[in-house]
């Protein structure tokens, strides 16, 4: 072998080994992506956020009803959650209102109110009840299924050339649902799910819903504009929220029937 190509020969080998080191430096240095429970701990945690306010436009694609304007009020934390949802416009269904409420791991139940003096209480029974006729049930809104007990990670699949974490979530002996499992495209950079997918208890899919826009509010990444969709029902519904505000303060009163008869709008949160 002539020198020339021993030095070259030499000089690959330095290099492929210098190569192999810094990638085993980056590994050394770089953060090791979170373990499912990890993960569903800070999504968990990032629902339930406290209180919130936010206007919503909801449009049943498909369907013949005219889209919706809502302004939604929330109040979530570790053991509660209370969400008021209200009708601005069209005029002629101003005022219908859904008042609903999940405390620790109890049934999740909840007021509908339809002007100008209908009530009907709901029961855990219902919560697979169409919100407003939509494609998104009672118990979507109020379900936090990253608290459930059985997590897993089962696949890394990209979402719109997003590379996403697959998390898997199953409920516990004490969790209630009307999922069999739930499975959550999750972007782990801004921590927010592109896309979700709810399952039957045969394990047919029941409801897809995926994240159409993700906004920053706060230093915070939230997802802004979702499609939802029902196998075999015909619509999706799409749902632009805007002109969304943390840390909002709320009376008792807007979370009880008397308060869905009222369209009180936060102070904080007013044109």
């Amino acid at each position: 072998m002539n020198l020339s190509l021993s030095a070259t020969i030499r000089a690959g080998t330095v290099l492929a080994m210098l190569a192999l080191s810094t990638v085993s430096l980056m590994a050394a240095e770089g953060t090791a992506p979170p373990s499912a429970t990890e993960l569903a701990s800070r999504l968990s945690t990032l629902r339930q956020d406290g209180s919130s306010y936010v206007r919503v436009r909801l449009e049943i694609k498909g369907g013949s009803k005219e889209p919706l304007q809502l302004q939604i009020k929330e109040r979530r934390t570790k053991n509660a959650t209370e969400v008021v949802y209200q009708v601005l416009f069209p005029k002629e269904r101003k005022g219908e209102s859904v008042l609903l409420r999940k405390i620790g791991n109890r049934p999740a139940s909840g007021t509908v109110f339809v002007p100008p003096n209908t009530v009907r209480e709901l029961s855990a029974g219902d919560m697979k009840e169409p919100l407003f006729g939509s494609d998104l049930a009672y118990e979507d809104i109020v379900e936090n299924f990253f608290a459930w007990e059985q997590q897993t990670i089962v696949a890394s699949e990209e979402v719109d050339g997003v590379t996403c974490q697959v998390l898997e979530s199953k409920p516990g002996k004490g969790d209630r649902s009307i999922y069999s499992s739930v499975k959550s495209w999750i972007d782990v950079r801004r921590m927010v799910p592109l896309r979700v997918e709810k399952f039957s208890g045969s394990g047919q899919s029941a409801r897809r819903i995926d994240t159409t826009r993700v906004t920053a509010v706060d230093g915070r990444n939230l997802p802004a504009n979702l499609l939802v969709r029902v196998p075999g029902r015909g619509t999706s519904t799409a749902l632009d929220g805007s002109r969304l505000k943390r840390d909002v303060t709320f009376a008792d009163r807007e979370f009880t029937t008397d308060g869905l008869k009222e369209l009180a709008v936060p102070k904080s949160s007013a044109e």
